[in-house]
């Protein structure tokens, strides 16, 4: 299911999150699908402009700037 990580290992190095729990992360899927590990913001989806919503099997996250930038050489150019 899990076939590589994009970008750097969040524990590279010795670091810790806060409250050693998970850290934001962002793996690809062996379907091509990509699977984002990130604060939970579902809270704010009232908040979403009109032409965004989630669905109900759907959660809105945060990914840090710096994860999703170390991620880009990973992410594929073309479909």
């Amino acid at each position: 299911m899990f076939v590589k990580r994009l970008g750097i290992d969040p524990h590279a190095n010795g670091a810790q999150s806060a409250g050693c729990q998970g850290c934001p992360d962002i793996w690809e899927l062996d379907n091509g699908d990509f699977a984002i590990i990130g604060l939970d913001l579902s809270e704010l989806i009232s908040k979403l402009p009109p032409s965004a919503n989630c669905g109900p099997d759907e959660r809105m996250v945060r990914v840090p700037r710096n994860v999703l930038v170390a991620a880009k050489r990973d992410i594929p150019d073309h479909v």
